[in-house]
Order: C-alpha cells, then structure tokens, then sequence
C-alpha cells in the first residue's frame, strides 16, 4: 500500500465528537497539502493542577491512578486510551500518537497529594491510561522523578509499560521492592513482530519486553505480565506460548483483557484491519462482536473487558489452563502499608 504511513498504528484523523469540524478529502485537489502524511511528533506543556485521579469503574482493581503523559508514541492500534484525547481537540486517530501532552509538574503534584493530613496509603498505579515510559520518557525523565517521590516516603505503586526504558530506573525500583512496595507489569500482546510492528509500531520488541520480566525478576522486582488485549484471530491462540515465555523470564502473576473498541476506535481498529488483514477481516470483526452482544464497542461494567459468549468463553479456559500450567503456585507479594512515612527519608521519627 503506497498510502500506508509506516511507524504509525493508526492511518487516520477520525472526527471529534465535540468539535463540529472535520477532517475530510472528498476533494483531494484541491488541497495544498495531504492531510495523511506522516505527522512530526509535537509536544505540548501542560501545567497540570492536580495529578492523581480516583478510579471510580467497580470492574478495575486500582483504586488510584496517575499518568505524567496525556497520548502515546507508541501508537497502539487498539489502545482505550485514544478516545480521552478528543476532550483536548485533537483526533483519537493519528493525534493521539503525535501530539503528546505531558504533565512536567508531575512529581510535585504527587508529593503536594500524598502530603495531605487526610491521605492513607493505598497503591497508587502509574499509567492507567498512558504508558509512563513512552520514548519521550527517556529525554524529560517525568516517571522517574515520580519514582524518587513514591521512594523518598515509601509509598506503594503500581506500573505497567510495554517499554524496555523501565529498567533504567532499576535501582530505584529495586529499592522499593525490597519494602514491598511495588509491582510491575509488562504488556505483552503478541511473540510474533510482523503483528508487534503493525499492532503496536514504536513499542519494545517483545523478546526486549520478555528481558526486561527477567532484568526485573533478577533484581528482586515483584514482575507480572499482561496478555491484553486478546484478539479473536489474530493474537488468542498465542497465550500458551506467551504464558510459559513469561514464566521462563520470571514472572510472578498474569492478566488478561478481551478487546473491546468504544468510540472512534472501532474505525481505527476497522480501517487498520482491512489494510493490513483484509482475507481475516470478516472472521476478526465478527468475533469481536460476538463477545459484546453484537457490537465491537462495550461499556457494560463486568463485560466490556471480558466479553461474553462461547468464544470468549474459550479464550477464558485457555488462559486459565496456560496460568495454571505455567504459572502455578507464583503470586505477587502483599503491599506493605505500614512503611509509608510522611517525613520522606529524613524523618527522625
């Protein structure tokens, strides 16, 4: 395909659904300039007021999230993520992925919240909409200003990324854990890289992801993985090979999710599938909605990240016989509540 912008997982710019303007090319030439060429990553400051969010959805076991990022290099075809990009007026298609804001007051914000006379400690998860070591994390630093934070006063967190960058921060990560006070996950969707590089084009390979689960592992850093999302058809039968991959790097827990496209995703993920999987479309599309009650967008608490149905039914079984086999008697360990200091490392008390 001549057209197909390559590093990029989505090939649009889909409509705002606040914005009254759209994106057209019904008459090409009389354009200056094509709309879909390859777009330049921009880079946004946002002077965020506040920098953790409470997790309201009854379906989520996080309690609280943070994100120092607000869209994604990354550009993952499939990512939830897209549709919040639209509150800020850009597109969930090609914007989300090259328009990044990020939150540079982040770990201020974070120590100003955990500060309050009113804050108990609970786990508070890093990146519950954007990956926190997406590639400008390497320049800007932003996560690992929020790890000394959450290490300074021994305070519990979360993490799932997708990107190897994480074991930069192995000595602070190392340092938490060994309070019991982190658990890292690492996204792994698919082992075959013709189907990493066009589902998720700017991510780490996934031997890089399954290194960094033993980089992890060896340094004593509770480490999990995250087969999500499953895709009827293209990635559900690899989570065998998938699940003992990560018990041989040293995993300690599994997850899964079944794909669901709510909003402008399910154009995204339509169009990204006829280019790229034009001969199993039909069998892809239709499974997908088989598993939401005939429509590939969910939002019913329970089933929208599960899906329902014999199909998803079997993908179920299979993930549950492949963590049993492979996983068995592996869990992570317990947060350990009781270390979170308010007076940070200096404390005398």
């Amino acid at each position: 395909m001549d057209d197909y912008i390559k590093g990029r997982g989505s090939q649009l710019k889909t409509q705002n659904r606040f914005l009254k303007t759209s994106y057209v090319t019904d008459h090409i030439e009389g354009l200056d300039e094509a709309l879909l060429s390859a777009p330049n990553t921009q880079v946004f400051y946002e002077q965020a007021k506040k920098i953790v969010n409470k997790v309201t959805s009854p379906d989520l076991g996080m309690m609280y999230s943070l994100n120092p990022y607000q869209g994604c290099e990354h550009g993952c075809i499939y990512c939830y993520a897209r549709n919040t990009h639209e509150y800020y007026g850009f597109s969930a298609g090609l914007d989300f992925e090259s328009k990044i804001m990020v939150k540079k007051n982040a770990p201020q914000l974070l120590e100003k919240f955990i500060l309050h006379p009113d804050w108990q400690p609970v786990p508070i998860s890093v990146s519950g909409n954007t990956d926190c070591y997406q590639p400008l994390e390497r320049k800007l630093e932003i996560t690992r200003g929020l790890l000394k934070i959450f290490a300074q006063y021994r305070h519990p967190l979360g993490m799932i990324t997708k990107n190897s960058l994480i074991l930069r921060d192995l000595d602070l990560l190392s340092d938490l854990a060994k309070d019991n006070l982190v658990h890292v996950y690492i996204s792994i969707t698919t082992l075959n890289e013709d189907l990493r590089r066009m589902m998720e084009p700017r991510t780490a390979s996934a031997l890089k992801r399954l290194k960094t689960v033993e980089e992890l592992s060896k340094a004593g850093v509770p480490v999990g993985i995250m087969n999500a999302p499953i895709i009827p058809g293209l990635n559900h039968h690899e989570i065998p090979m998938i699940m003992k991959a990560a018990a041989d790097h040293g995993a300690k827990a599994a997850g899964m999710t079944i794909v669901r496209l709510n909003g402008a995703i399910g154009q995204l993920f339509e169009d990204w599938l006829q280019k790229n999987f034009p001969d199993r479309y039909d069998k892809v599309w239709n499974q997908v909605k088989s598993m939401h009650g005939g429509n590939v967008n969910d939002s019913q608490f329970g089933r929208r990240m599960t899906g329902e149905g014999n199909f998803a039914e079997s993908i179920h079984q299979l993930f549950r016989a492949s963590k049993k086999k492979y996983l068995a008697g592996r869990h992570m360990p317990v947060y350990d509540l009781s270390k979170f200091r308010k007076g940070g490392n200096l404390s005398l008390f």
